[in-house]
């Protein structure tokens, strides 16, 4: 089972940028396609991206497609999500998964979580 580590949240203001990561113990990250998932104050945890294991494949929420870009560097065990234009609806706890198979989305269908990075987009 992947061990996930996310960092990189932080406190920006509205039209701002930020690039979490999420690093995964050596050796588990090559077996695995990797998401990440928001969970705002009183919501259920949606999803936002996915990146295959080649990064060849990503997969997008509406609400993020062209805001957000998901990518991964397998030799540093890590992937990333570059958040531009962020808006305050954008505020949560992020947190990364690993799931063995491409184009899924829900979250009983990824089998391993990291801890989360709280993202908060404020004026």
């Amino acid at each position: 089972q992947a061990l996930l580590a996310e960092s990189g949240g932080g406190l920006v203001k509205p039209g701002d940028s930020l690039r979490p990561s999420c690093e995964a113990a050596p050796g588990t990250r090559d077996a695995y396609v990797m998401g990440w998932f928001r969970q705002a104050p009183g919501k259920e945890r949606e999803f936002v991206a996915a990146i295959s294991w080649s990064g060849g494949s990503t997969d997008y929420s509406d609400s993020v497609k062209g805001r957000f870009t998901i990518s991964r560097d397998n030799a540093k065990n890590t992937v990333f999500l570059q958040m531009n234009s962020l808006k305050p609806e954008d505020t949560a706890v992020y947190y990364c998964a690993a799931t063995p198979t491409f184009g899924r989305r829900r979250t009983w269908s990824y089998n391993s979580w990291g801890q989360g990075t709280q993202v908060t987009v404020s004026s």
